[in-house]
């Protein structure tokens, strides 16, 4: 079990990490972290929470409404960052998370705008690229995107679009992964006059180079919850 303790010291040590390597990129950089915690327990987020973390990501909604559930005494911030699948549609809405950070076709938005419209309700998302063309991760392809963000704009009222997502390349050449992270920020930049304000990049593994790259949201887990 995650101790109050160790939750000071990961928290510090990962902050530590994040502030090296945006100060890299500039003095004005900010990078929002998203502590994933789905393999934590909600004790466990409580606890990282009194160290300080405030904003969480889960990747499967029923996950996402026993841990809101759960702490909803707490003022959390949550964050959808799994796969959407169509007929969890309707309770992902009702939990209000504040992203929705895989929004990974038009058809999807379609549909989950369809779902808010008949709600009545408006939901902000990023949308997923696949920058690193890999068959294992959804996402638009890097080509498409620009046209996509634009089509979910423009047909989709009820999505606020914040930006893009994306994971990186799932390789050991930092070359690649490096490739694949510069595809979305340059994408990103591209949809900056459109309003995009994160540029959601960096896991564990990679964070401090999608940082690098212009990141400026991660989500990181396993190095805060152990």
């Amino acid at each position: 079990m995650l101790t109050k303790q160790l939750a000071v010291e990961n928290l510090d040590k990962l902050i530590e990490r994040v502030e090296a390597a945006r100060l890299q990129v500039s003095h004005h950089h900010i990078v929002k972290i998203i502590a994933i915690s789905k393999y934590s327990l909600s004790e466990e987020v409580a606890t990282l929470y009194n160290a300080g973390q405030r904003a969480y990501g889960e990747n499967k909604v029923q996950d996402l409404k026993d841990k809101m559930e759960k702490l909803e005494e707490l003022p959390l911030e949550w964050h959808f960052v799994g796969r959407l699948q169509k007929n969890k549609i309707n309770n992902l809405i009702d939990l209000n998370p504040t992203l929705i950070q895989s929004i990974d076709s038009l058809e999807l938005a379609i549909e989950l705008n369809k779902k808010l419209e008949a709600k009545n309700k408006k939901i902000n998302a990023l949308l997923q690229i696949n920058s690193a063309y890999e068959e294992s991760k959804a996402g638009v392809m890097p080509e498409e995107a620009i046209e996509v963000y634009k089509n979910i704009i423009d047909t989709c009222p009820n999505i606020t679009l914040k930006g893009v997502m994306s994971i990186g390349a799932h390789v050991e050449d930092e070359d690649i992964i490096k490739k694949s992270f510069e595809t979305t920020k340059k994408i990103f930049d591209d949809l900056a006059p459109l309003g995009a304000k994160y540029c959601s990049m960096g896991m564990s593994g990679d964070f401090e180079l999608a940082i690098a790259c212009g990141s400026n949201m991660i989500r990181v887990g396993s190095s805060l919850f152990k």
